[in-house]
């Protein structure tokens, strides 16, 4: 029965998503609050708590549901998920250490996961760690990119991503 009304919590969370509709997000967040009444302690519960809230601009208030789905833990994919949404809330909320640290757990974690690590080098942007910050996006960028005349540019783009404070 919980796992039913979870998959239908979830289902509604990302059509509202999709299509930016408050109302879908609320029932979908209605959901989550009875589901976390009867499972207090369910950390998945909380997690996708913590994206509804996100998912309807309540970026504030997913931080606890992020955060206590973690202490209970969280893992796999959804812990993947938290991890970036936590620290992208974060960052966009100012506070950009905690960014900082929750990314690099994240992408610790999962170094696979290209949007952590462009979240994180925005947080590090904002917490005046520019080297670094660059040195993520453009070595991204580099790996992932299709287009012609930076792949033909990427050796040197490669080098300098690593030493930008470097002159001739």
């Amino acid at each position: 029965m919980m796992r039913q009304r979870l998959d239908e919590a979830i289902q509604l969370r990302e059509e509202g998503r999709a299509k930016q509709d408050r109302d879908i997000l609320g029932k979908a967040l209605e959901i989550l609050f009875e589901l976390e009444a009867a499972h207090p302690d369910q950390a998945e519960v909380l997690y996708q708590l913590g994206v509804a809230h996100d998912n309807s601009g309540l970026g504030r208030e997913a931080i606890p549901y992020y955060a206590k789905a973690l202490e209970l833990g969280l893992s796999g994919p959804d812990l993947e998920r938290c991890l970036m949404g936590l620290g992208s809330t974060y960052r966009a909320l100012g506070f950009y250490q905690e960014a900082v640290e929750t990314l690099r757990r994240g992408m610790r974690e999962f170094p696979d996961n290209r949007a952590i690590q462009i979240f994180l080098s925005m947080a590090l942007y904002n917490t005046q760690s520019y080297k670094e910050a660059m040195e993520l996006a453009l070595t991204h960028l580099l790996e992932t990119t299709t287009d012609e005349k930076l792949q033909y540019f990427g050796r040197g783009l490669s080098y300098y991503a690593k030493h930008l404070d470097e002159t001739w």
